[in-house]
């Protein structure tokens, strides 16, 4: 429902960063809870797309590559604006799996080890708009690797049918 309130409004409207209101191929750009906006060192921002259907990287084909291009250049151009940082200073990955089921992407600075940013669970939006150019099912295909805690509930099924 956050996500929600966020792209209808009804919540943090004066901390969007930036918004393509298009309701298919556009996003929202919001500081991520984690970042209190006082440096640099550790910016984090969140693009969330106006697409309800689109729920993670498995749902992503070659249709979405025009999402996909906005949020990079966009997201970009958005953080050079306002905050100064060139888009080779940034981090911009979709994490695998994701902490909740509405797509969303990731801008870090590069010199920021913000969690979930290592190659266990993040792929840099770069990669998956390549991936996607090759192979429009390149996700629907693909074996994806990720870490679980030792107290999730989905490691203890891996465990129960021998997959681990």
């Amino acid at each position: 429902q956050w996500v929600y309130n966020i792209l209808e409004k009804k919540a943090e409207a004066d901390r969007i960063i930036h918004e393509n209101p298009d309701p298919c191929n556009g996003f929202v750009l919001v500081p991520d809870f984690k970042w209190n906006q006082n440096q640099l060192d550790d910016l984090y921002l969140i693009a969330l797309v106006h697409r309800r259907e689109v729920k993670s990287l498995r749902d992503l084909t070659a249709e979405h590559l025009p999402l996909l291009r906005n949020i990079l250049q966009e997201g970009q151009e958005a953080i050079t604006k306002r905050f100064g940082v060139p888009g080779s200073q940034l981090r911009i990955y979709l994490h695998y799996r994701p902490s909740y089921y509405h797509l969303h992407v990731h801008f870090t600075a590069l010199g920021y080890d913000a969690p979930g940013s290592s190659v266990e669970r993040a792929h840099l939006l770069a990669d998956v708009i390549d991936n996607l150019a090759m192979d429009s099912m390149y996700y629907q295909k693909r074996a994806l690797s990720f870490t679980l805690r030792a107290d999730e509930l989905l490691l203890k099924k891996f465990q129960e049918a021998g997959r681990v």
